[in-house]
């Protein structure tokens, strides 16, 4: 099948590239794809570093078919189709990624191995809709890990990629009836995961954070930095959703659970007290990295993250990442 791309100049190269066997002007050809094949990745695995695996996986079976690229549709096309067999090859092989026991609407924790996604390694291009923010953030990665693999995929090549249905199907090797059938199951599961929030996932959105995001985090900073408990406290809501990963099982749903938690686990107390924050953002997200002083380094090591989602100027999920050891965050390892 076509998918309506008139033949040019990016398909013709794309072809003679395949057929010449030059490996160094396929790669260049197809590396101006990676960074929303991985997001693409991302959004089926929702673990930045398998996404960065799959990519290249991608590429390494695009190299290998290349025979079979005939230029019946668009080299993107082709390249996604790839991609999202090498998702679904990947979780068919990984039974562990799937989200633990049912919790509550929207909540984080039973998808144990989610990592946030850096903005500086998304797409440059804000038009595009595979970086539009509402479905990068966590709250919809978590939700669409709740759909099975091949709805998911479904899922997302046509609801966030806008593909028609025999387009999708062909991808998938799947009738129209059963991709129509598990389209409308998929967004039964992402309707009542996101109750609340706006669905329409392909209308354009802004990426930018609002005043309201930007001075919360602000003050978040300034209270870590103070070690003040009750500026934390004052800025949560009461039906907080916190979650602190990898670790499973570690979801509490009110700010009081939430506090109560920190304050027992020694946050503030010495050795836990001593620290510097940096404002950043992750899945188009306001976030601060957490930088900790221990009594016997003369530095601020990298310790964890903390992402934040922000409703009438309070959180109410806060989501905390292990930033230890991932370069890929593009984060100084110590201050």
């Amino acid at each position: 099948m076509t998918d309506g791309t008139p033949p040019g100049a990016d398909k013709a190269a794309f072809i003679a590239a395949a057929r010449s066997n030059d490996t160094a002007q396929f790669a260049l050809i197809t590396e101006r794809y990676r960074r929303e094949l991985q997001v693409h990745c991302y959004r089926m695995l929702a673990n930045y570093e398998d996404a960065q695996d799959m990519t290249q996986e991608t590429f390494l079976r695009a190299w290998n078919g290349r025979a079979s690229f005939r230029g019946h549709a668009a080299p993107r096309t082709w390249l996604y189709r790839i991609a999202t067999n090498a998702c679904l090859d990947f979780l068919d092989k990984h039974g562990d990624r799937a989200p633990g026991p049912a919790g509550p609407p929207g909540a984080g924790s039973e998808v144990h191995y989610l990592q946030p996604y850096p903005d500086r390694m998304l797409p440059e291009d804000p038009q595009e809709a595979v970086v539009a923010r509402e479905t990068i953030e966590l709250a919809f990665i978590v939700a669409v890990q709740h759909l099975p693999p091949r709805q998911r995929a479904v899922f997302i090549l046509r609801d966030v990629l806008g593909w028609p249905a025999p387009k999708a199907a062909d991808a998938l090797e799947l009738t129209v009836a059963s991709v129509t059938s598990a389209l409308q199951r998929a967004r039964v599961t992402m309707r009542g995961r996101l109750a609340g929030r706006r669905l329409d996932w392909r209308r354009p959105a802004t990426h930018e954070l609002s005043d309201d995001e930007r001075d919360v985090v602000k003050s978040y900073i300034d209270a870590h930095e103070r070690n003040d408990l009750d500026g934390l406290m004052a800025l949560l809501r009461d039906d907080l959703r916190f979650t602190m990963l990898p670790d499973p099982g570690a979801l509490v749903v009110s700010a009081e659970d939430a506090v109560d938690g920190w304050v027992s686990s020694g946050l503030f107390r010495p050795g836990y007290d001593d620290w510097r924050c940096v404002a950043t953002t992750v899945n188009r997200m306001p976030a601060a990295a957490l930088y900790l002083r221990r009594p016997d380094d003369p530095d601020h090591r990298l310790f964890t993250m903390a992402v934040l989602r922000v409703v009438d100027g309070k959180i109410i999920e806060l989501t905390g990442f292990d930033a230890t050891g991932k370069p890929w965050l593009g984060l100084p390892a110590a201050l």
